[in-house]
């Protein structure tokens, strides 16, 4: 198909499809003629996992681009595949004395001991639940580690589960690939948006339990 067409089945600009191509995230056409290129449904099915990348999972065109050339990484395994994709949504901790985080650090690394789990493969994202620790202990939330985190941990578990159940379920690699980035970074903005359904009925049965009284 030319690029009009893929504009159109993708309803991606074809102005924003070129600087996808000059940045790297899509890969060069098979060359038609000195100005024209021929694409095909891999370009289309890659456009759309850029697209959903930064317009749903909010991630910079240089973090996608990273997370491409680590998809584009045949002999790269796909426990590091997940690695490169946590590592780009990593937020950057906040500022604080040493002793508070070594503290959040302590309450983190003593949850995951308690299950057994091993601390090896998540550095970035342990980090970044210590950084979040540290952000509530300054905001007054300074139990929140020892009295909330741990029904996080029960919940997510689950989720974990049915995610790379359902990756390793796609097919061929490329699929399982495909399904890594996007159960990763689409499943954080569902996860999120699903916490706040589930918030909103909550608070409404107890409200709603509060005026009975």
């Amino acid at each position: 198909m030319r690029i009009s067409e893929l504009s159109e089945r993708s309803g991606i600009a074809v102005a924003t499809i070129k600087y996808y191509l000059r940045e790297g995230l899509l890969p060069a056409g098979e060359r038609t003629g000195p100005n024209q290129a021929s694409y095909g449904e891999d370009h289309l099915r890659r456009l759309r996992l850029v697209r959903a990348l930064i317009e749903v999972g909010g991630l910079s065109v240089a973090t996608v681009g990273d997370v491409i050339t680590a998809i584009d990484t045949p002999d790269l395994p796909l426990f590091y595949l997940l690695g490169v994709v946590q590592d780009s949504m990593a937020a950057p901790a906040p500022n604080a004395a040493d002793t508070e985080r070594d503290r959040a650090y302590e309450i983190v690394r003593a949850e995951m001991e308690r299950r057994g789990w091993d601390m090896r493969p998540s550095p970035q994202a342990i980090d970044m639940l210590t950084g979040v620790l540290v952000r509530l202990a300054q905001l007054g939330y300074r139990d929140w580690g020892s009295t909330v985190m741990p029904r996080y941990f029960d919940g997510v578990r689950v989720i974990a589960e049915t995610d790379v159940a359902t990756a390793l379920s796609a097919g061929e690699r490329d699929d399982i690939v495909d399904s890594v980035v996007v159960l990763t970074v689409l499943g954080d903005t569902a996860l999120a948006a699903i916490r706040r359904i589930a918030q909103a009925q909550v608070s409404l049965e107890q409200l709603e339990d509060l005026d009975s009284l």
